[in-house]
Order: structure tokens, then sequence, then C-alpha cells
């Protein structure tokens, strides 16, 4: 990390002088093609002087004087961006784009949004504590990830919007246009051997840019603070925090896996098939952008760019003090209820006492977590199937649908226990380390 502010924007100048001449191109050749599509005159010149500001601040850079993200704006970023807000947050936008979902597909929003992502991550680059995380050599990658997510995430629900509209008037969807048949030999594997010419340059490029992660020999003395996972286990490493290991490492990957594999069993919705739609398939289409995008993705950005030092949470341009000492205490569901709620003491097991006796104080200690378990996992499905989820409790059927409710209310436990864990500092709900037993 750079300490010297003059040597560091002179080390990043450059760089930032090239995005933002790239940016400046985009945005030029966006404003050709509104142009000569046809668009709006207010489209190809709002992306014109879109282009022509990003070329400023690409000569701006190259000067040697790149805009910087004011200090007020940092540090207002680093307290909004706390772990309560940054996570609930991000469960409100994944429903407000739902939500809103025509607006945000247009190819003028998008474009406009993807400008303004560009702008902040040019001039958060002159600070040098976002910059050594974004540069660092194994997170560049995951960045670039970002964006083609988006990009692709973007497409996928520009054209399932747009299916939902033809289908609506009684047209065909898009996928229709494509029935035509055609030959392995020259089409597919012409198309195959571009594509891959195109990766190998990206990647000769890539590994003359960026220099290869290699850090010293493993030395058993020394331990990296913090010591993360590669970027495909950061999402469990992540739930660690909301979780006991056992439960991390095990269970969660297994039903995962089962879930996955159960999916063709219990969907018994025969539209939607072989296009991209959403009103067709409501549920299915949540369920899937709720577990992937909140319950995978968004822990892996947490743990790649907000987990530092002892893996406590940082804001993006918060200095990564390995000093760093946070208030945070665990506390079990039940010592929350006997000894916060009901202001006495936790009951303990004595001693001595025989197998049948200490489940049994076992169990009225943790009442509380006991009671709620029941009532979510047992209580829950047939209320649901009588109110929220009856249509789809008629079409599925006794059997598919519990099988489909428990394995939904399994994955609403970890946005339920990070929540939990972020506002109460409750770390289990049900703690019996007598047999390893924690959840």
């Amino acid at each position: 990390m750079h300490t010297d502010p003059v040597e560091f924007l002179e080390s990043i100048a450059g760089p930032l002088g090239w995005f933002y001449l790239i940016a400046c191109a985009m945005n030029g050749l966006a404003a050709i093609a509104a142009w000569r599509q046809g668009a709006h005159w207010s489209r190809p010149v709002a992306w014109a002087l879109m282009g022509a500001a990003f070329g400023i601040l690409a000569w701006q850079a190259f000067s040697g004087s790149p805009l910087p993200m004011p200090e007020s704006l940092k540090g207002t970023i680093d307290d909004v961006l706390g772990p309560i807000t940054f996570t609930l947050g991000s469960f409100a936008t994944l429903l407000l784009l739902y939500r809103a979902r025509r607006f945000f597909v247009r190819p003028a929003v998008a474009w406009a949004i993807f400008n303004v992502s560009l702008l902040l991550m040019g001039t958060s680059m002159t600070d040098p504590d976002f910059a050594a995380i974004v540069t660092k050599a194994d997170n560049v990658p995951i960045v670039a990830m970002v964006y083609l997510l988006g990009f692709f995430t973007w497409l996928a629900g520009r054209q399932a919007v747009e299916n939902d509209r033809r289908l609506k008037h009684g047209s065909p969807p898009l996928e229709k246009q494509y029935d035509e048949k055609v030959l392995v030999w020259p089409d597919l594997v012409y198309i195959e051997l571009i594509c891959m010419i195109l990766v190998m340059v990206v990647l000769l490029v890539w590994s003359l840019t960026v220099k290869a992660p290699l850090e010293q020999p493993a030395n058993p003395v020394v331990t990296p603070n913090p010591s993360k996972a590669p970027w495909y286990f950061l999402g469990l490493q992540e739930l660690l925090v909301f979780s006991d290991a056992w439960n991390v490492g095990v269970v969660v990957p297994c039903l995962i896996i089962l879930g996955l594999m159960a999916i063709p069993y219990l969907d018994c919705n025969r539209e939607g098939g072989g296009y991209y739609t959403i009103d067709r398939r409501r549920f299915a289409y949540l369920v899937f952008q709720f577990g992937f995008l909140q319950l995978w993705v968004l822990l892996i950005l947490i743990g790649t760019f907000m987990r530092g030092p002892n893996w406590n949470f940082f804001g993006p341009y918060e200095i990564q003090d390995p000093y760093k000492v946070l208030a945070l205490t665990n506390v079990k569901l039940s010592d929350f209820f006997w000894a916060i709620l009901l202001g006495q003491s936790v009951p303990q097991v004595p001693s001595g006492a025989g197998t049948l006796a200490e489940l049994a104080h076992i169990l009225w200690r943790e009442i509380a977590g006991v009671v709620f378990l029941a009532v979510y996992f047992i209580a829950l499905p047939p209320l649901l199937a009588r109110t929220i989820f009856r249509d789809l409790r008629e079409k599925m059927g006794l059997g598919r649908y519990t099988i489909m409710i428990l394995l939904l209310l399994l994955m609403m436990t970890i946005p339920l226990k990070m929540i939990l864990r972020w506002t109460l500092n409750i770390s289990y709900i049900v703690s019996i380390p007598e047999y390893l037993l924690n959840f």
C-alpha cells in the first residue's frame, strides 16, 4: 500500500488516464450507435457529453492530477456501508430491481448506471486503501467478474421482459426465431475457434499486464492476516461468522447439491421452458436470484472486499488497521432469552446428572431456540400452504411441497442468522456444546 499521497497519485495517474480514455471511446461509440438507430436526439447528445466528460477526466489524469473522490463522500460511504445496511440494502436493491425490472432493462438506463459505476470506480482509485484492495492480483479477476455478472444478468432480464411483453400480446418468444437447425461443421466449429482465439488473446494480455499472485514460500510460523480462502470458497468462509463449521462445511454444501438435484423433480410448472421469462416463472426466478446473488455472490464480495485483518468488517475506503478491535460478543439465543429478556440466570446442567436428566436440563436451557425452530420448520410450512403458497401447494401436492418448503426455509436461515448476528449479536439459535451441536 502506498503511504505517500503524491507518489501514489503519480503511480495511478497513467492507468487512470487510459481507463477514462476507454470510457470516453465507449460513450462515443454509444452516441454514434444511438444516432444511427434513429433514437431521440437527447440520447446521442447525452452519450457524447458523457464521453467528453470522461475525455476531460482522462486529460486530467494524464497531466498528473486525476479527479479524487471528496473525503466527505468517502466517509459517508464508509459509514453507510456497515454490515447491517450493506446486507439489508442489498436485499432491498434486489427487490427494487425485480419490481422495476421493465425500467432497469432499458438500454439507456443500464448504460447510465454503467457510466456511473465507471465514474465511481475511477474516482475511488485515487484512494490508496481502495486501490490496494481492487488492484490486488487475486481481486482483479473478481472485479472483472462483477461487471460480467452484471451485464449477463441484465441481458437475461431484458430478454425475459421482452418475451413477457410478446407473450402478453400473443406473439411467440424471441427464441422461436432460432429454431432453424445449423450444422456443427462449419458453423459451430468456426464460432468455437473464434471464441478460443479471443480467450487466448485475453489471457495473454492479462498475463502480461497483471502480476501473478505469488507470495513467499509457506511458513508455518507466519500466518497471513487475514487468511482468506480462494474466491470460490470465500462464501463458505464468510458463513463461518454466522454458523458452526460442521453446518457450513458439510450440511450447507450437501443441501445445495441435493436442492439443485431435486429441482427437476419438484418443478411442476411446464411453462417457460426453452426461453427467458419472469412472469411465467416468478417463484423459480426469485428463488434462484436470491439464492445465487444474495446468498453466494454477495458473501463472496463481502469476504473479498469488506473483510480485513482479524476478519473485521471494513468500509471500502477505510484503512484496514490490524489493531482495530470491535466490541463484538457472541450471544446465544438461550443467553438472550434467560439473561436479557427474563433477567434470570441461564439454567445449567448439574454435575453428575444422568443422561436423561442432562437432556432434560439442556432442553429447558434451550427452550427458546427449540420453540423457535419448531414454529419455523413445523408450524410455518402449513401456514404458508394456506396463505402465500396456496396455489403452489395445490399444483405440487403434499410430498413435493413439503420437500420444497423445507429446502426453502433452510435456505432462508442464512439471511436470518446474518440479520440476528449483525443486529443482536446472536450467534446460535440452539447451542448444545455438550454434544457438539450448534445451530
